[in-house]
């Protein structure tokens, strides 16, 4: 399966927060979406990993080599990392959210990080037409960070421990700011839209409470997520 760049490709560089983390956003990304959402409602989606809410199945192994020539020659430049570095994909899924705010975990109702490397990147490839909400970014109140490294790790989780118990805590997803999180940052859900962030950075998925999407890859809040390791 062959992926190529859409020839309107549009790309904006950002910043998150007052940390100022970077933040691309690819709109138009592919020449042909349609085909990787078909391809997608030909699988079968299950349940993997105890964090995500909803169903994954793996995507193309195409899809990989399609994001290394289109993320690489924008390393050096908006990421600080070699642009000879060598990619390696710890995940890259079709990604369904269909698990009801009821049944969340306390981890599933706060933003989380992926990773606290800061050579991880993660990618999310949103392919769904319907209004079921963008990815957003936060920072954690007690402790002021808007990412976490591994110098920060025990102080960020130590915290979070604590706060699991408070009665204030989100309850479902996390929809802007809360009384353990402030939102800095969201990125709409637009149909071929990918967005590309450090592995590090606090971010949700921006799911509303009352309209949980279908199991449904044509109808339901299909996307591709992808984890990417830049490796020097």
């Amino acid at each position: 399966m062959l992926i190529q760049t859409h020839p309107g490709l549009r790309l904006q560089a950002r910043r998150i927060g007052v940390e100022g983390a970077p933040l691309l956003v690819i709109d138009q990304a592919v020449a042909d979406p349609d085909r990787l959402v078909r391809k997608a409602a030909r699988g079968h989606f299950t349940a993997q990993g105890a964090m995500f809410p909803g169903l994954r199945i793996r995507a193309p192994l195409s899809y990989e080599v399609f994001l290394e020539q289109l993320i690489r020659p924008l390393l050096a430049e908006h990421f600080g990392l070699p642009a000879r570095a060598r990619f390696a994909f710890p995940m890259c899924h079709y990604s369904l959210v269909t698990l009801p705010p009821e049944r969340l975990a306390f981890l599933q109702r706060v933003p989380h990080i992926d990773s606290v490397q800061g050579n991880g990147l993660a990618t999310v490839h949103y392919l769904f037409r319907a209004d079921w909400g963008g990815t957003a970014f936060y920072r954690h109140r007690a402790t002021g960070f808007e990412s976490v490294d591994e110098s920060r790790s025990l102080a960020y989780f130590s915290a979070l421990e604590q706060e699991s118990g408070r009665e204030d805590a989100t309850d479902g997803y996390i929809r802007g700011d809360s009384p353990l999180f402030e939102r800095v940052d969201a990125v709409e859900g637009v149909f071929n839209r990918l967005v590309v962030y450090r592995r590090n950075s606090l971010h949700s998925g921006d799911i509303d409470n009352a309209r949980i999407p279908p199991a449904d890859a044509l109808t339901g809040r299909l996307s591709i997520n992808s984890f990417i390791d830049v490796v020097a």
